[in-house]
């Protein structure tokens, strides 16, 4: 390789947010092509990417060095003269890692820069007082014309300037450097000559930079475009902070010739890259120290707590009644001989104090309120965790193994995932912070990227695209499937019409153009939901810190990749929000029925559970909820706690292939074999199938001669098809099996099914672990079923969709979703007398805390007499219009006025009394006249009600589901004539390769028009019924044919071919044929009760219908009269000839409910 010439010192990597546009993993390869030796990364006042780069540029033979561009405090933001009550912006001054110390060094400046410098309310930044005695093992560039040397001389403060840079120079003594660019600003030129003569005036070495935020010129509109998204800009405006297309990677070439009349300048970039020689390599696990109480050793006291943990355990859930003591050794024998092999291996491999820690935060959560999960992941097959009260199943019973948790024959880490009540996980995570100390507890960071749906959004508006527009292309980009979104080429490939609407128009040529050089790069940081890091000593000593403007702890600088390299050990504090659901029911249970549940202790039995189970009515059951999973309980029909665990392993893509086998099995339908003997009592427990990873160890170790380490590498290696291991293996396997006494070809067909099944094999202690919480929420369900339905609500109180399955589901058990009343429902949802009483805070629009002061005003002054007591009584900080008329919609104020149209009508009315009511409370004059005001009647402006079918409209919208009734509910007897199923009915009882055809009706919630690539339009048509939500797809002539049907805003009669093709896919609908549903209805009908609230209506009614005379149908009119039940027949028959004769009639204002008889 050529002498190095020239070396970058300020790069910019995309983890200088929504500045830097260059990816690590593509920026080393290019520098390794330019001939780059090493690199310098001063990204913005952060190193998230200091550890990415170690590992991409050592890996390349790049020499990575570590750096930063602080941001120094100018000393005239705290001269209130200079800075004239002005934010004054800070300066910049760029910090290099020379070695081990200088790291040190650099990451305790992190901390001051970010978590002790609280009074800056701005940018992170340093005082120069910061750098002393934390200025050894750095090299320090002055910045450029950014840093405070450059500042001063541009305002003409040239002693200052050189004053600051003797400082500079006294802080780092022959590790500072004046830094020159050529960009190409004029500042530059203004300052270079001064910059020029300081250094040699005092001896100082000059060094040549260019600034580098992108990779080439074709990436600067761009980075432009990036920039803009973060400073809320627009492209088009001139008078913004805009980057030099000079600020790319320039070569080597390019840097010499622009520096030709300062080569030293030059050359100092290599003499720098030559002296900084830290690489950041990997820490052993550095385990945070538990101290033990009464000075004994952590061996000492993990045996005691397990010994006493596990007598407390078989005294509960092992020992049974009339057990005899011959009974009880065998047993004592069998789990003690186990535990002490266990703390044998946790003590050899130097782990108790991880498991220590662990169930110490376990137990004080568990004493304080915060429900904690039975286990997550293989740490449920530790009787030591069971033991210490960390895990909540016996792993011998279940037949869990230790050490697919922790092989004694690979020393890995042990990492217990631990769930937690999503609402108190803070607690626990206060807990530990407080137990080892504030500076020894951080989250993790994350890294928020700009992906493919709001790339296209940001984009657009820098652009200036019409937001129409921006949101239309926006939506075409397809949703993500299992987690994983797609990219803007991947959009491009799969929807047709983008590409053609790309193709044809050129602003959305650039704008894809623009958003798939963006797409991926980092926008913004964010803090990991779960992980913690617990160190033994500061955290500043290991790791980079930063603080996130929206969590109260300090956070990493390196991600959950990366971030255990440091030697901090991890631990992931979950937040599961079924255990949230279960300790509210629990909550409900306690306030209902008195009844304390401990939900820890339920039996694992219970004939009620296991009904409701094999019933498939699982619908807000732990991970049972889905149509495919309500289908397998009803064949499997489990009946023992065993089955569940096998339920949750099989069903999954791969063994879900078995689930038929395993009914048929279980039911006695189909024999049960196995390729050995030895083989039946692992396979007894699931029927002969191999289902769970332990299996595979345990026929390895039965069968194959295999010690339990090595029959988890075995598992690892068939898991993870290790070709090149599997060979060794299957050799392996099958001498050990010939010696003992199993013949060569059945070895092998072992080894071939174990292969097979290793492959998708489910991990029995994960499974089991969270099989307990589906029972739990089961076991609920069965029994309380009000209860826990109203804490899955609550916990779903933004998500419409659920919210109505739910409903369905409620009515399904025999019980109601009441709707949302002013003077009943909470903020909440609530049990109320046997029912579930709607929340005002799932209203759309209206905000729980604001819902949650007018139910705290409620309970403290009694219930809201009328409308006008409630309008006295409401803060108008607590409402506005929109939350007004989103509670009038959805019926809150039926019970104070059941005029609804009046009420809406009136809300400009009623919000000047509520401000006037709040004005007067808050005013001198309410304490000098008193408070009549408060109590007199406000007066309304009359006005009708609107018609059912727009009330119900009207209150869906608020709502988001049809929830007090359904517009098909008056049509129920017309369409039991034509023959309609709901929803509910059709799709979740079909099955896969089935291929029906179905009438439904529904009111249509949404028609989303495309053009595919032929130019035909066709349309996603979503309807809603009672039952549930639909969507059919409807091609060209359909759309055409029957698109006024679809936007009359009236219920529809809809005739559709369905076919199901995958178990978990949705059912495939094809729109055949639409129709209003009073058409259909009224070709059926054989008379009609009208309900009518107003009189007005008769003129509008005796119109319509004295057009319908000479026909056989009967029509009756029936007052709303609180004190009479009346029905009057109308003399004659009428035909219903007219075909919108039903919509007509009840459009009338006055007319309530129009009724099929």
């Amino acid at each position: 390789m050529a002498e190095p010439k020239f070396v970058h010192l300020r790069v910019h990597t995309a983890y200088s947010l929504s500045e830097g546009a260059m990816k690590v993993p593509s920026l080393i390869p290019k520098l390794k092509d330019m001939g780059f030796p090493a690199i310098a990364v001063t990204d913005t006042a952060n190193m998230f990417g200091a550890k990415a780069l170690s590992h991409y540029a050592a890996d390349c033979g790049i020499k990575p060095i570590l750096g930063c561009q602080f941001y120094l405090r100018n000393p005239d933001a705290d001269d209130l003269l200079k800075s004239k009550g002005r934010t004054i912006e800070p300066d910049k001054l760029v910090l290099l890692v020379r070695n081990d110390e200088g790291y040190h060094n650099i990451m305790k400046l992190m901390k001051l820069s970010y978590l002790d410098n609280p009074e800056y309310n701005e940018k992170p930044q340093l005082k120069l007082s910061d750098l002393e005695g934390r200025s050894a093992g750095l090299i320090a560039l002055t910045g450029g014309v950014e840093g405070t040397v450059g500042r001063l001389l541009l305002e003409n403060r040239k002693d200052e300037a050189e004053d600051f840079l003797l400082r500079l120079k006294a802080l780092f003594p022959d590790s500072l450097y004046v830094e020159i660019m050529r960009i190409g600003l004029e500042s530059e030129h203004k300052t270079e000559e001064d910059f020029i003569n300081l250094a040699y005036k005092h001896n100082l070495p000059l060094v040549a930079t260019n600034e580098a935020f992108f990779l080439d010129a074709d990436m600067y509109e761009a980075h432009d475009a990036l920039v803009c998204i973060a400073t809320g800009e627009y492209v088009a405006n001139e008078n913004r902070k805009k980057f030099s297309p000079s600020n790319r990677l320039r070569s080597p070439e390019e840097m010499i010739e622009l520096f030709k009349d300062l080569p030293e300048a030059v050359n100092n970039t290599v003499v720098i890259a030559e002296r900084c020689s830290f690489l950041s390599e990997k820490v052993q696990p550095l385990l945070p120290i538990f101290e033990c109480p009464e000075g004994k050793t952590q061996d000492e006291f993990i045996t005691e707590e397990a010994y006493k943990g596990l007598k407390e355990r078989m005294e509960a859930q092992v020992y049974f009644k009339g057990m005899t003591e011959e009974e009880r050794r065998e047993i004592d024998e069998k789990y003690y001989a186990r535990l002490d092999y266990e703390l044998s291996v946790i003590k050899k491999m130097g782990f108790p104090g991880y498991f220590l820690i662990v169930s110490d935060f376990i137990r004080w959560s568990k004493g304080h309120g915060v429900p904690v999960g039975p286990g997550r992941g293989s740490g449920a097959g530790s009787i030591t965790a069971w033991s210490l009260k960390v895990t909540d199943l016996d792993p011998i019973k279940l037949d869990l193994l230790f050490e697919r948790f922790l092989n004694p024959e690979r020393i890995n880490m042990p990492d217990f995932d631990v769930d937690f009540c999503q609402e108190n996980r803070g607690k626990t995570i206060e807990y530990v912070q407080n137990k080892y100390g504030f500076d020894h507890v951080a989250q993790i960071i994350t890294y928020g990227k700009l992906q493919a749906k709001n790339v296209i959004r940001d984009v657009a508006r820098v652009l200036q695209m019409p937001y129409s527009q921006a949101d239309r292309l926006s939506k075409m980009i397809p949703p993500g499937v299992q987690g994983k979104n797609p990219t803007l080429q991947e959009s491009l490939d799969q929807v047709p019409e983008l590409e053609e609407m790309r193709q044809s128009d050129p602003q959305v040529n650039k704008l894809f153009d623009i958003g798939m050089k963006l797409e991926g790069l980092y926008r913004q940081s964010g803090v990991h939901a779960a992980g913690v890091v617990i160190g033994d000593r500061p955290l500043d000593l290991l790791v980079p810190l930063y603080k996130d403007p929206r969590a109260d702890m300090p956070v990493t600088q390196y991600d959950m990749k990366y971030v255990e390299e440091t030697g901090l050990i991890k631990f992931d504090f979950l937040g599961l929000k079924t255990l949230t659901v279960i300790q509210r029911a629990v909550d409900w249970i306690k306030k209902i029925h008195g009844v304390q549940m401990d939900m820890d202790n339920v039996p694992l039995d219970d004939k009620q559970t296991y009904e409701l189970l094999q019933s498939g009515n699982t619908a807000a059951v732990f991970q049972f909820e889905s149509a495919g999973m309500q289908d397998v309980h009803k064949q499997i029909k489990p009946d023992r706690f065993e089955d569940l665990i096998a339920i949750v392993s099989l069903y999954r893509p791969g063994p879900m292939d078995n689930i038929p086998s395993y009914i048929k099995r279980k039911h006695g339908e189909e024999d049960i074999t196995y390729l050995h003997p030895q083989l039946e009592p692992i396979l007894k427990e699931t029927y002969g199938i191999m289902i769970y990873q332990e299996q595979v160890m345990n026929i390895a170790r039965a069968l194959g001669g295999y010690t339990m380490g090595g029959a988890d590498k075995l598992r690892k290696v068939m898991g993870k098809k290790m070709r090149d291991e599997i060979p060794k293996q299957r050799k392996m396997f099958t001498e050990g099996a010939i010696k003992n006494g199993i013949e060569q070809a059945t070895a092998e067909a072992i080894f071939d099914q174990m292969e097979k099944f290793a492959s998708y094999g489910f991990n029995k202690s994960h499974a089991a672990a969270y099989s307990l919480i589906s029972y739990q929420t089961a076991y609920l369900k069965a029994h309380y079923p009000v209860e826990f339905m109203c804490a899955v609500m609550s916990l779903d109180i933004t998500n419409t969709e659920k919210l109505l399955l739910y409903k369905e589901e409620c009515k399904k058990m025999g019980f109601e979703v009441l709707k949302p009343d002013i003077n009943k429902s909470g903020a909440d949802f609530a049990v109320e007398d046997g029912n579930i009483r709607y929340a005002l805070g799932a209203i759309k629009g209206v905000g729980a805390a604001n819902m949650q002061a007018i139910e705290d005003e409620r309970r403290a002054h009694g219930p809201y007499k009328d409308l006008s007591d409630f309008i006295h009584r409401t803060d108008i900080k607590q409402i506005n219009r929109r939350q007004m008329e989103q509670l009038a919609k959805a019926g809150a104020f039926d019970c104070l006025d059941k005029n609804r149209g009046k009420i809406f009508a009136n809300i400009e009315t009623i919000m000047q009394h509520i401000a006037a009511a709040s004005e007067l409370k808050t005013s001198s004059q309410a304490s000098l006249f008193g408070t009549e005001e408060l109590h007199t009647t406000v007066k309304l402006a009359d006005k009708p009600d609107w018609p059912e079918l727009e009330k119900l409209k009207l209150e869906a919208e608020a709502v988001g589901f049809y929830l007090s009734a359904h517009p098909l509910d008056s049509y129920a007897r017309g369409m039991e004539r034509l023959g309609v199923k709901t929803a509910v009915e059709v799709f979740h009882n079909i099955k896969v390769g089935d291929t029906i055809r179905a009438k439904l009706a529904g009111c249509v919630n949404s028609v989303q028009k495309r053009i595919s690539k032929s130019g035909n339009k066709y349309a996603f048509v979503e309807f809603s019924d009672a039952t549930s939500n639909f969507e059919g797809l409807l091609f060209s002539e359909g759309l055409a044919r029957f698109e006024n049907v679809l936007s009359s805003g009236l219920p529809v009669l809809v005739s559709m071919s369905i076919d199901k093709q995958e178990e978990d896919g949705r059912p495939r609908c094809m729109i055949n044929n639409v129709d209003t549903l009073d058409k259909a209805i009224a070709d059926v009908a054989n008379g009609l009760e009208i309900e009518l609230n107003d009189a007005s209506a008769l003129p509008g009614l005796k119109a319509i219908l004295s057009k319908d005379r000479n026909g056989k149908n009967k029509i009756y009119i029936k007052p709303d009269n609180k004190d009479w039940d009346v029905r009057i027949e109308l003399a004659g028959g009428f035909a219903f000839a007219d075909q919108d004769f039903l919509s007509r009639i009840r459009s009338l204002p006055g007319v309530t409910t129009v009724k099929e008889i």
